[in-house]
């Protein structure tokens, strides 16, 4: 991206995230969630660290961002509520340690961690033990008074307590207390049960709930919900007297406030990431919501000699885990045709880590759903995983869309995608599907392909026998020939018990197929025998291939942008997906083989005329696995141009004028050893 289109998308995102974070912020409400608001803060934040001479004093990552309400006193901070930077991955912590290292290289550095609570936070102080006042963050210099409602809160004491000598002191004083407030998640669950029990409409989450409680005028209200404090920090005016924030979490306790019991400390980057791990799973054991950690310098003299660079201190980071929500392009959209002959829009995404995993495609499942959420090529767009692994967009962020998109014709995609093909759209449905095939005519073709030479090489399913099975009603895909059964088989007209036996074996011996015969086999558009030896040796895996981008598809020599659109379309198509999974349900476990140092490697063949000792499908197959390359017609990369009986004389003249060596069948199978 050049400077002129990320000054552009920088203006654009600085726009949309304020907009975000004065509605969560300012009016309790959420335009759109806060893991995509934070995609969207830290696709800022990296352009604006590719280009800092774009980054200006009002910038969303530069300040608190967030004004009070009306209705509350303005009560201004003893010193600054900070937010955090935000880190994604170990990468981004031990770039955070070495900045640590370089400003201050001599000290020691010990970590804290403790659990990030999704909830409201909040100082409280305390003149000599006793509660006097509590002011939520605010825009982080200016807070509102909230002393009323906080009082309502059981876990907050209205009076300091220690039984430890070496806490006394801040029973004495100026004592400030900063935490979050939250509703836990059960006790959010009742209330939502209630509301519907009484016709009322639930409420959104825990944290806007909680928030919303807060900055209630009326007290009762606060009292009648069960609102938590947990405590996370603690200023008093005698610094030196909280050497670490271990020593302050202790402190809290001691004087009567929750904070988390989960808070460690560590000495190595390796028992940090640990627990950062752990606690990516163990998170939602948690009774309240979280969306991370927050890891700092356990050394407060340190931690405050390292300084504030805008709105974070640079001695702390919240470390977020992988969103369910995350913002991306779509780069296209391209059409896929599933064994019902439905054909499918599948949107290409910019590459982007949702639930700890990479999402690149996702189905816009049928036109009329395009046009509902008006979805466009270059759109910037909310994605969110549906249920548990299926990527799929939630809402189009039109105020970042491009100039001249246009609106997706999905008429206009069919003919341009699938120029041979014709599809109709049936009264009543919203799928356009492949005209004049039936799924039962669809499944016979590409159960025979499975089953053939190049593919499974399972002789025993012929034309005869798949339609057999598919007339019995024994398959509905590819993958069911692996939960057949002799008892199943014999049943049929056509089989006796051992030709059922055959048959049973025949597929039990395809279970550990090659995989570039696995990957032919499966019939995606394009790719033949050829091309799925290269994306085998490419990718050498079957999950690998499901995963790839279109750039390293295209990158592959002889796989062009029609190829590698299908490839991704086929892998991304619900169908196939259910497809996949149902293989490896059932046992089928691909094998990589590599062709790489045949005996045929680095050449090419091209058979003419009719051949006595072998089919052209078997010496084609014979060249592939042992590292050539099998060519329908001659070319000048062609290395030998293998001749049979009653040959036409076209290949022969162009082999002749491109120098193309020509051999016997005899020599052929001299060549390769069986002779």
């Amino acid at each position: 991206m050049n400077k002129p289109s990320a000054q552009s998308r920088i203006l654009q995102l600085r726009q949309l995230i304020d907009d975000y974070r004065y509605h969560y912020h300012v009016l309790d409400e959420s335009i759109i969630s806060e893991a995509a608001a934070d995609s969207l803060k830290h696709e800022l934040t990296l352009l604006e660290e590719q280009y800092p001479q774009l980054v200006t004093p009002d910038s969303p990552t530069q300040r608190v961002a967030g004004q009070v309400l009306p209705g509350f006193n303005k009560i201004r901070h003893s010193s600054r509520m900070l937010s955090l930077n935000d880190v994604f991955s170990r990468q981004e912590v031990e770039a955070w340690i070495k900045r640590i290292n370089k400003l201050s290289p001599s000290s020691k550095t010990e970590y804290f961690a403790d659990i990030k609570m999704d909830g409201l936070a909040c100082a409280i102080i305390y003149e000599d033990g006793q509660y006097t006042q509590a002011v939520t963050r605010g825009d982080g210099f200016v807070g509102e008074d909230v002393t009323a409602n906080v009082a309502t809160i059981e876990a907050v004491p209205f009076k300091l307590r220690s039984t430890k000598s070496k806490y006394t002191s801040f029973l004495k004083g100026r004592t400030e207390v900063r935490g979050e407030i939250v509703l836990f998640k059960k006790d959010f669950e009742a209330i939502n049960r209630q509301r519907l029990d009484t016709d009322q409409p639930a409420f959104a989450n825990p944290r806007n709930l909680a928030a919303g409680t807060i900055r209630q005028l009326d007290p009762r209200l606060a009292a009648a919900r069960p609102l938590r404090f947990r405590a996370y920090d603690l200023i008093v005016e005698d610094e030196e007297a909280i050497p670490t924030h271990a020593f302050a979490y202790q402190a809290l306790r001691a004087l009567g406030l929750p904070a988390n019991l989960q808070a460690t400390t560590f000495s190595s980057l390796e028992e940090l990431i640990k627990f950062v791990q752990q606690w990516e799973s163990k998170r939602h054991q948690l009774a309240f919501n979280t969306d991370g950690l927050v890891i700092k310098l356990n050394d407060r003299k340190l931690y405050k000699s390292l300084g504030v660079a805008g709105k974070a201190p640079r001695g702390a980071v919240a470390f977020k885990y992988p969103a369910e929500e995350a913002t991306t392009t779509i780069k296209d959209i391209v059409l896929s045709i599933g064994r019902t002959g439905a054909a499918t829009p599948i949107a290409v995404f910019a590459p982007v880590v949702i639930a700890g995993t990479t999402v690149q495609h996702a189905s816009l499942h049928n036109a009329d759903e395009i046009n509902r959420k008006d979805i466009r090529v270059g759109d910037t767009v909310i994605i969110f995983k549906a249920g548990d692994i299926i990527p799929q967009v939630l809402k189009v962020l039109t105020d970042l869309r491009p100039k001249k998109t246009k609106a997706f014709n999905m008429e206009v995609e069919l003919k341009r995608q699938y120029p041979e093909l014709s599809f109709v759209r049936p009264a009543g449905e919203v799928v356009y599907r492949l005209k004049g095939a039936s799924s039962k005519l669809l499944l016979k073709q590409a159960l025979v392909h499975f089953a053939s030479k190049g593919a499974m090489d399972i002789d025993t399913l012929g034309e005869k026998n798949v339609a057999a099975l598919i007339n019995a009603h024994l398959i509905d895909d590819i993958a069911d020939i692996y939960g057949l059964n002799v008892n199943q088989v014999i049943k049929l007209d056509r089989f006796a018990e051992t030709s059922a036996r055959k048959l049973i074996d025949g597929i039990k011996n395809a279970q550990k197929p090659d995989l570039a015969r696995f990957i032919y086999g499966l019939g995606i558009r394009h790719v033949g025998a050829q091309t799925a030896i290269d994306l085998a040796q490419n990718f050498k895996s079957l999950d690998k291939l499901a995963c790839a981008t279109l750039e390293s598809l295209s990158s592959i020599d002889g796989i062009g942008e029609v190829v590698a659109e299908s490839i991704v379309a086929w892998f991304v198509d619900p169908d196939n997906q259910h497809l996949l999974k149902k293989f490896k349900q059932l046992g089928v476990k691909t094998v990589y083989e590599s062709r790489l140092g045949g005996l045929l490697q680095g050449k090419s063949f091209v058979a003419t005329g009719s051949l006595k000792r072998m089919s052209r499908e078997a010496m084609a197959q014979k060249v592939r696995d042992l590292g050539g390359i099998f060519q329908t017609s001659v070319a000048k990369d062609t290395t030998y141009l293998v001749v049979g009986a009653n040959v036409g004389e076209a290949k022969l003249a162009k082999a002749k004028k491109l120098g193309t060596k020509r051999l016997s069948e005899t020599d052929f199978l001299q060549m390769i050893g069986q002779i």
